[in-house]
C-alpha cells in the first residue's frame, strides 16, 4: 500500500514489522501480569484493526502462559455519535460499514479488554462500552492500545499502551497489519501545512 502523496513530506514510521511485534508481546506480558486469573480474561477486539490485535495477543497470552483466554469481536456501528442523519438530512461525513459483533462467552465475572488500534478523542471507546454493555455486565472492563495519539475528549485512559505518541490534529497514525494490509507498520503522515 503506497501512503505516500508527491509534494507531502513521506510517512514517518513509528513501528516496522520487528517493532510491532516486540510492542505487541510486551503488552501480553501486561495482560498476563496483571490479571492474576487469566481463565476469566476476555480479549474483544473493535474492528477493524483492533481484531486481529486482540487475536494475536490471545496467541501471545496463550504461549507464555498456557492458558487460552476468550476472544471476541465489537462493532461500534450503531454505537458512534457520528451515524446518525442530522434533522432528516443525509449524513454529515461517509458512513462505515457494518460488521457483526462476536461474543460466543458469557460477559458476567469476566475481565473485559477492549482492543484497537489507535486511542485519540475516546469516542471510538465509548461506543465500544456502550456496544458491549448489550451483551452483559462483565465485572470489569480494561482497555489495550497499539497507539495513544492523545487529544481526548471523553475522559478515558487506557490500561495497556502500546506506544504513547504526541500528534497534532493534523497528523494521522496509520496502522497497517498483515492480516489486512499485507504488511505490519505503523506510520504518522501530515502536519506539515499550517
Amino acid at each position: 500500500m503506497n501512503t505516500h502523496v508527491p509534494g507531502q513530506t513521506a510517512p514517518k514510521i513509528l513501528l516496522d514489522d520487528a517493532a510491532l511485534v516486540r510492542t505487541l508481546s510486551r503488552i501480553a506480558h501486561e495482560l498476563i501480569e496483571r490479571n492474576a486469573d487469566l481463565g476469566h480474561l476476555a480479549l474483544v477486539g473493535i474492528h477493524t484493526r483492533g481484531v486481529p490485535i486482540a487475536d494475536r495477543l490471545r496467541g501471545l497470552v496463550e504461549e507464555r502462559s498456557g492458558i487460552s483466554v476468550d476472544t471476541g469481536a465489537v462493532d461500534i456501528t450503531f454505537h458512534r455519535d457520528d451515524v446518525l442523519a442530522r434533522g432528516g438530512g443525509s449524513p454529515l461525513h461517509a458512513q462505515p460499514l457494518v460488521r457483526g459483533t462476536e461474543l460466543d462467552f458469557v460477559l458476567e465475572g469476566k475481565t473485559v479488554v477492549l482492543v484497537d488500534d489507535v486511542l485519540y478523542t475516546g469516542r471510538t471507546i465509548r461506543a465500544a462500552i456502550d456496544a458491549l454493555l448489550e451483551y452483559g455486565r462483565p465485572a470489569r472492563v480494561q482497555l489495550a492500545v497499539l497507539i495513544d495519539r492523545g487529544h481526548r475528549e471523553l475522559p478515558i485512559r487506557p490500561d495497556y499502551v502500546g506506544k504513547n505518541v504526541p500528534t497534532s490534529s493534523r497528523e494521522r497514525v496509520s496502522v497497517e497489519l498483515a492480516e489486512i494490509d499485507g504488511q505490519d507498520r505503523v506510520l504518522l503522515a501530515g502536519g506539515d501545512d499550517d
